[in-house]
């Protein structure tokens, strides 16, 4: 996270005690911090400390990692890579005094979590001891996914529970992380120096230039979240616009907030489910952050429908995160998938081009904004650290720290190119090829 109190990491509402070590096991303590200093990058200012005192690395290290229970070890080698480090993490079991991005940045492995071969040196070094199953944290949803996300993978029950379990938490949790725009996608930086609230409206309004908005148009937004999209259409470019999020707590929020804002009587959001629309002949669509909860599977049926609510000449804005190639399995990491978007998947850009064109659409033009989504989620970080002990009264301590791990380790993979987010402009063309687009983009940056 960002330079903002450190030490409230451990401190805030809900104290994790360090237990009381048996003498075996605080012999092997320095053990434990020399082991895991072995995968630290030798130039890492980040030392290693734990639960008996010992440590290793630096003394003025700026970054600190600590090893506060022996749960620490038995997470990082009984759970699979990044599942046992988010176990370690969330629990308060592994902590870190500093800047948590900056930790995993200096890291290396911990983002992807430990391999067989570092597994195997804590295990020769320490004693198989650390091998026992401890239970995960109540945060953690595989026991409750079974009970609660039953049903077809992506039907609608399903994601309506799913989309539930991630944003129906605390829409002031999300006020302290996201600021002002509440939007929860990537912002588009119009100059390096712009603030968040800069370029979300920037990004807004560069989805609304794409999609040629004009007054007395209607634009469909799906999956429209707190309804930053819809009210930006309908302040800035006179357009009727439907928005519709499975989310309950979003859609009150953002129904609040078009009353307020005196766009009611030509912007609404609903809730419920985009398939549930029935309206046609939209002049647009928009989709900005919907289609990693679509499913690869879902994909022609998902442009398919989108292309069903449109006139001729209509254009549809996708906008989502993507994998790199299209080599790589959809499906999230145990983390993600588990302690924030249930059965969330990603496809590479190619994949998404070639369904849009599949099923419907021409398409017209394609971007990567990779380097803003890292830019974005810093500021969400920073947002996060300066408001962490209200967070916390909100949300509660352990999902506090889920959030700033995977904002964190979110942000490094878009550094790393591990992931990236697409904008692809389509259009639905007359049957004469008619696709009423400018010869040249004319939206500008």
């Amino acid at each position: 996270m960002g330079n903002a109190a450190p030490d409230t990491w451990t401190n805030a509402n809900e104290p994790i005690r360090t237990p009381v070590t048996p003498e075996p096991v605080q012999a092997a303590a320095t053990g434990v911090c020399t082991t895991l200093a072995r995968f630290l990058r030798d130039d890492a200012p980040v030392a290693v400390t734990a639960y008996d005192g010992s440590s290793a690395g630096a003394r003025d290290a700026s970054l600190r990692i600590e090893v506060r229970s022996p749960a620490a070890l038995s997470y990082l080698l009984s759970a699979p890579g990044e599942l046992g480090l988010a176990r370690a993490y969330v629990t308060g079991a592994l902590d870190v005094v500093g800047d948590l991005y900056s930790v995993l940045r200096a890291t290396s492995g911990v983002v992807e979590g430990l391999d067989t071969a570092a597994k195997w040196t804590i295990l020769r070094d320490l004693g198989p001891r650390h091998l026992r199953l401890l239970p995960p944290p109540p945060e953690e949803a595989p026991s409750r996914l079974r009970r609660t996300l039953d049903g077809l993978r992506h039907s609608k029950g399903r994601d309506s529970r799913a989309i539930a379990q991630h944003y129906d938490v605390s829409n002031r949790f999300y006020e302290l992380v996201l600021g002002p725009s509440m939007a929860y996608t990537c912002a588009c930086y119009p100059a390096p120096d712009a603030t968040l609230e800069q370029a979300q409206f920037h990004k807004f309004d560069l989805v609304c230039r794409k999609l040629g908005l004009r007054p007395g148009m209607r634009l469909l937004d799906v999956g429209c979240g707190w309804g930053g999209m819809v009210a930006h259409a309908a302040e800035h470019y006179g357009v009727h616009a439907v928005g519709v999020t499975l989310s309950r707590e979003q859609a009150s929020w953002a129904q609040r907030k078009l009353r307020r804002r005196g766009l009611d009587d030509r912007a609404e959001v609903r809730h419920g489910d985009y398939r549930d629309v029935t309206e046609h002949g939209f002049d647009a669509v928009s989709s900005i952050g919907l289609t990693e909860h679509v499913g690869a599977r879902n994909l022609p049926a998902y442009f398919r429908f989108l292309a069903a609510r449109l006139r001729e000449g209509g254009r549809l804005l996708n906008h989502c995160i993507t994998r790199p190639t299209t080599h790589e399995s959809h499906r999230t990491g145990p983390f993600i998938d588990r302690y924030v978007f249930p059965d969330g998947e990603l496809e590479g850009v190619g994949t998404i081009v070639s369904a849009m064109q599949d099923n419907g659409f021409e398409v017209r033009h394609e971007e990567n904004l990779r380097e803003h989504y890292a830019r974005t989620l810093a500021a969400w970080c920073a947002n996060l650290d300066a408001h962490w002990d209200e967070a916390v009264r909100e949300a509660g301590l352990r999902r506090a720290r889920v959030w700033a791990l995977y904002m964190a380790a979110s942000r490094l993979s878009f550094e790393r190119r591990r992931i990236e987010l697409h904008q692809v402009l389509g259009v639905k063309p007359a049957p004469s090829g008619e696709a009423s687009m400018p010869l040249r983009p004319d939206w500008g940056g």
